[in-house]
């Protein structure tokens, strides 16, 4: 068993290559069996480029209001409260609404492969 208060020790809030706009990481649990698990706040607009995850991903919306976005489907609204299950392997993007900020728990399961930034019209 491992308790974390907060965030993962020596953790300090960092901002990523793999995102538009602003968006800043808080490393709950470094990668541990194969899991991650980190805190992001979204700044208005900001989004995280395309990307898919070996075992999927957990998000849990904290506060604020965001999209998110599987391929080949529209955006779709997601808000404090929501919890969303991304299936192994879906490509897709997430991150704020243009008029919100947004803050989540992404927990992903094995590797993350990211790709390209996110066109404007997407």
């Amino acid at each position: 068993m491992r308790i974390i208060h907060g965030r993962a020790e020596q953790g300090r809030s960092e901002q990523r290559a793999t995102v538009t706009g602003e968006a800043w990481f808080d490393q709950v649990l470094p990668a541990t069996d194969g899991t991650t698990i980190a805190t992001v706040f979204f700044a208005p607009g900001a989004r995280t480029f395309w990307h898919s995850h070996e075992n999927g991903q957990i998000l849990q919306v904290l506060a604020g209001r965001g999209l998110i976005r599987p391929d080949g489907e529209e955006p779709q609204v997601i808000q404090a409260g929501d919890t969303i299950w991304v299936p192994p392997g879906e490509r897709h993007w997430h991150g704020a609404a243009p008029d919100s900020f947004m803050t989540h728990t992404a927990i992903s399961l094995g590797e993350t492969r990211w790709a390209e930034e996110v066109a404007d019209d997407a």
